[in-house]
């Protein structure tokens, strides 16, 4: 029996190439390095979705972006609506999914077109802002993080107007990293990282 609904495509990069550039767990800063070469051409494929989710020898690249105003971050929580099954009910301060397909039929780079397709399908981003990408993360101690590899975008709102365009995004608000990291196992394993470099920022900087 076949479905009606067409498969999704969705971006990934051998994992084999993320090894020969430099494993890590957890957060990296060293971007330039790891995208030009993750994000090149001969690199980057598109595959079923529902294959590569339990296919480890893939990583699926994940834009993940944060909104800051002031030191405080947008933060959520993730309803059962929302796509993944295994991040149902988990805090999270992170905006974004898979890159599509369909994100290479608009002329300008599928990455950046599907961070900002993804964007626009969960908020309403209803203010200027300034965006840096400041990262990497990467989770191997969880099935989820397995085929996943998050490039992590932070967006300086001018200010805290963000508001939820998708039902499965509630609880939200804006906090200092400080704040919640107080309830980090309520948060996503990528959150709680991303939280622990913010942190570690906002103490250099007041240091």
């Amino acid at each position: 029996m076949t479905s009606d609904f067409p498969v999704e495509h969705v971006l990934v990069v051998p994992t084999s190439l993320f090894h020969e550039i430099g494993h890590f767990q957890g957060f990296c800063p060293d971007i330039e390095n790891y995208l030009e070469r993750l994000l090149h051409p001969a690199q980057m494929s598109f595959r079923p979705r529902d294959t590569v989710e339990e296919d480890p020898s893939l990583k699926q690249l994940i834009p993940y972006c944060v909104f800051r105003h002031e030191g405080r971050v947008f933060h959520y929580r993730r309803g059962t609506e929302q796509g993944e099954g295994r991040l149902h009910s988990k805090r999270s301060i992170g905006i974004g999914g898979h890159i599509s397909s369909e994100d290479t039929q608009a002329g300008r780079s599928p990455y950046e077109e599907g961070m900002q397709r993804e964007i626009a399908e969960e908020v309403f981003l209803e203010t200027g802002y300034t965006e840096q990408c400041v990262g990497l993360i990467n989770d191997d101690l969880t099935e989820v993080g397995q085929v996943h590899l998050g490039v992590v975008h932070v967006f300086d709102l001018d200010e805290p107007k963000v508001r939820p365009r998708e039902e499965s995004i509630i609880e939200t608000g804006f906090a200092t990293p400080g704040d919640l990291v107080d309830d980090r196992e309520s948060f996503e394993t990528w959150s709680q990282i991303c939280l622990d470099h913010l942190l570690g920022e906002s103490d250099s900087g007041s240091g």
